[in-house]
């Protein structure tokens, strides 16, 4: 009988160790850096490592003083694909880390071939939006909804 409870005990304590990995909520990794959530077929999130070994491209912006700069990270559509926006989505909430959002035209960023989530030499993710107001350039961005 004490066997028995050791053993039991012991398988116990193994399967508690196996779950105490990254929690989840609704299949998003707890420390996710960068999510997709909303009118998506499987929301998602990355860690800051898997988003930064994603296929990259680079993309100018101009900011209001006529500065332009170079930035590399991931084709948004690229993300929004690995989502699966489903049909009915108009809008793409960008969620900064602040607490500030913007609201952008699903279909303009579709068609939008230079839109990346760019990388932040700090740390964190901006998102560059050529062509698209100021307000839509959010840094330090950790969510993307879909509505």
């Amino acid at each position: 009988m004490k066997k028995s409870l050791v053993v039991l005990a012991l398988v116990l304590v193994m399967v508690l160790a196996a779950c105490g990995g990254k929690s989840t909520t609704g299949g998003i990794p707890a420390d996710a850096a960068l999510k997709i959530t909303g009118n998506v077929n499987s929301e998602i999130g990355w860690s800051e490592k898997d988003v930064r070994a994603m296929t990259t491209a680079q993309a100018d912006f101009t900011n209001k003083d006529g500065e332009t700069k170079t930035y590399t990270g991931v084709p948004l559509n690229d993300l929004l694909n690995k989502a699966g926006v489903k049909s009915g989505a108009t809008a793409l909430v960008f969620v900064a880390d602040d607490g500030f959002t913007s609201e952008v035209d699903l279909a303009e960023v579709k068609a939008c071939a230079d839109c990346i989530v760019g990388f932040r030499d700090e740390g964190g993710f901006v998102m560059v939006m050529p062509g698209f107001s100021n307000k839509a350039q959010v840094k330090g961005v950790i969510e993307i909804q879909v509505k």
